[in-house]
């Protein structure tokens, strides 16, 4: 079934409140905007050294009627989820980076599991200007405990997708930590390799894969496993700065200050696609490092069919996977970061003045094929559906050689 076409329409801007005891130098902008895997709960490092907790989905209704949002003094009512409430979390530093952990399994019959060593089930990781990463627990909004190691800002994290709790954070200092949280937040690896400011890091949702990206013109790709470099991605002009997966491990997706986006095979660092973000009203001024289409995110849609991007020419943009140019744009300013709703249908965007917007998305009926591949390389690496017994179209379309 093909999407309606239509564009993005924004469905509801969250403005943070300005307190007084923070100056302007505690920055305001929100680098980081995170939903938890089940789509319960909202995460928006609001500025100002705060990070907003919003039990999540609202009801469409009221979704649609919110156009602002003010932190200071607001009292969220409590939702049926548990009797969950918006909370707000004091973390004492410029916040960049967050990741909610992974959802574990429950035994059979079992409504509510716990996570290992007595951890709750769901918690947030808050990546701080100080090298500090402070972990909360999200139904009380509880502090559980602080990881220290890194020297310099820590710029993103991510979970393994399996709930393991294990932890895998970004930093200026240049290098990647891995954390067992499970084992009271010890630290497992350090991954050293990059020369510039770590920007981004993104686990594979089968947890055998880490991409980081860093200011330079190549992305490291790691083995979860052994925590060693598998093999660098190059083939961008400038540095790279956000990386995300495609549900199934099958692709990655690398984002860049050159205005592109590459799309490449990860199990053999094949390129398979260029996306370029040629900007509407300006030209591109190629002899600056940043360029007007500079790319600042990049997404991909739950069911992998679509990519968002964010960029500063203004834009929002929404990518089918089989096309080389958006097919829809919004219009949004000073855009920093992006993040589709674990079910779909909409999309988060943080800005630099501290706001948060809701935008719909395409909402498209997966093909029985794109579910059959889906299926199959979410436990097939490329190589071993090369040396299926099948016909050659077939590991074309299995490998996403055609779309």
């Amino acid at each position: 079934m093909k999407p309606s076409g239509e564009e993005p329409v924004l469905l509801a801007e969250l403005k943070p409140g300005r307190p007084q005891r923070y100056d302007w130098k505690s920055s305001c902008e929100t680098w980081s905007v995170a939903f938890s895997p089940d789509g319960a709960w909202f995460a928006w490092s609001q500025g100002h050294c705060v990070v907003k907790l919003l039990p999540w989905p609202l009801e469409e209704a009221e979704l649609c009627k919110t156009s602002e949002r003010k932190s200071r003094g607001s009292k969220a009512e409590a939702r049926s989820r548990g009797a969950a409430k918006e909370k707000t979390l004091e973390c004492g530093q410029i916040v960049w980076g967050l990741a909610f952990s992974g959802w574990p399994a429950a035994e059979v019959g079992e409504t509510d599991p716990t996570c290992a060593m007595g951890l709750p089930c769901l918690i947030l990781a808050t990546g701080l200007n100080d090298g500090q990463i402070k972990v909360w627990e999200v139904q009380t909004g509880h502090l559980l405990f602080s990881l220290l190691g890194h020297q310099d800002v820590v710029r993103d994290l991510s979970f393994a997708p399996n709930g393991s709790l294990i932890l895998v954070s970004a930093s200026r200092d240049k290098t990647l930590r891995v954390w067992d949280l499970s084992r009271d937040g010890r630290q497992v690896q350090v991954l050293s390799g990059h020369v510039q400011w770590v920007y981004c890091c993104s686990i594979s949702p089968d947890c055998s894969m880490l991409c980081s990206a860093a200011g330079e013109k190549s992305a490291l790709l790691w083995s979860m496993r052994s925590y060693t470099l598998i093999r660098r991605l190059e083939g961008h002009q400038s540095s790279v700065v956000s990386c995300d997966f495609s549900p199934d491990s099958a692709l990655l997706v690398t984002a860049s200050y050159d205005t592109c986006v590459i799309m490449w095979d990860p199990y053999t660092g094949e390129q398979l696609r260029t996306l370029r973000h040629v900007p509407l009203h300006s030209v591109v001024d190629y002899s600056s490092e940043v360029h007007t289409s500079s790319l600042r995110s990049v997404c991909f849609s739950p069911e992998g069919l679509y990519l968002a991007t964010v960029a500063d020419d203004r834009l929002l943009r929404i990518w089918a996977l089989e096309l080389r140019t958006p097919v829809a744009f919004a219009p949004m300013t000073n855009g920093l970061c992006c993040m589709y709703f674990p079910h779909g249908g909409f999309i988060a965007t943080g800005t630099r003045d501290g706001h948060v917007q809701f935008w719909t998305a395409p909402r498209v009926l997966s093909s029985l094929k794109h579910l059959c591949r889906k299926a199959l390389r979410t436990f097939l690496t490329t190589y071993q559906v090369l040396a299926l017994p099948i016909p050659r179209k077939l590991k074309e379309f299995l490998t996403y050689r055609t779309f």
